[in-house]
């Protein structure tokens, strides 16, 4: 086969990304439409992402967010995006590259985009912890469902908490459809 001096899955990547990041910029202007969701899973230590000490720890190699309900200040850029979101009812803001996402899924239409993402060690400058504002009211909690591929992140309920720890204990690899509802 002819080597690919154009680098057409370089292109498509970025092509695929500039999916997301258009449809969380019009989401950020008009906010979610229908029954619209995304989970977004990201890689912890990648370069550009920003997030607590405490979410590194209990997060060291990748976490998924849940843009549904409980979200404030969505700020979208050509290289990424930020959210404030809460954990265990602790308020947290999280700057995440694009170039930092594995996976964009939005169950409510079974739409799923996968990327490649370089693991290169992040700069310890690039991986500042980032505080919630002091002005920053106590917000609801925004869930997150486990990742199929990966260590799952924090569960939104009890029930969502059983089923992954069960799940964790079955097997490794985990799957979105365990925790749809039924």
């Amino acid at each position: 086969m002819a080597e690919d001096h154009i680098r057409y899955d370089i292109l498509a990547q970025e092509a695929l990304r500039g999916v997301m990041r258009k449809v969380l910029a019009e989401v950020m202007r008009t906010g979610l439409p229908g029954n619209h969701h995304f989970f977004i899973t990201f890689l912890t230590g990648a370069p550009g992402v920003r997030i607590s000490p405490r979410l590194r720890e209990k997060y060291p190699e990748q976490m998924t967010i849940v843009i549904q309900f409980q979200y404030w200040d969505l700020k979208v850029t050509d290289t990424g995006f930020e959210v404030g979101l809460s954990f265990s009812d602790v308020p947290e803001r999280l700057e995440i590259p694009f170039a930092a996402v594995r996976g964009f899924y939005d169950p409510s239409v079974n739409f799923e985009l996968e990327f490649d993402v370089k693991t290169e060690p992040a700069v310890d400058a690039e991986v500042e912890a980032i505080k919630p504002p002091a002005d920053v009211a106590k917000a609801p909690s925004a869930g997150k469902k486990s990742e199929a591929k990966k260590k799952p992140a924090q569960p939104a309920s009890e029930e969502v908490a059983e089923r992954e720890a069960s799940a964790a204990k079955s097997a490794d690899v985990v799957s979105l459809d365990a925790f749809r509802k039924k």
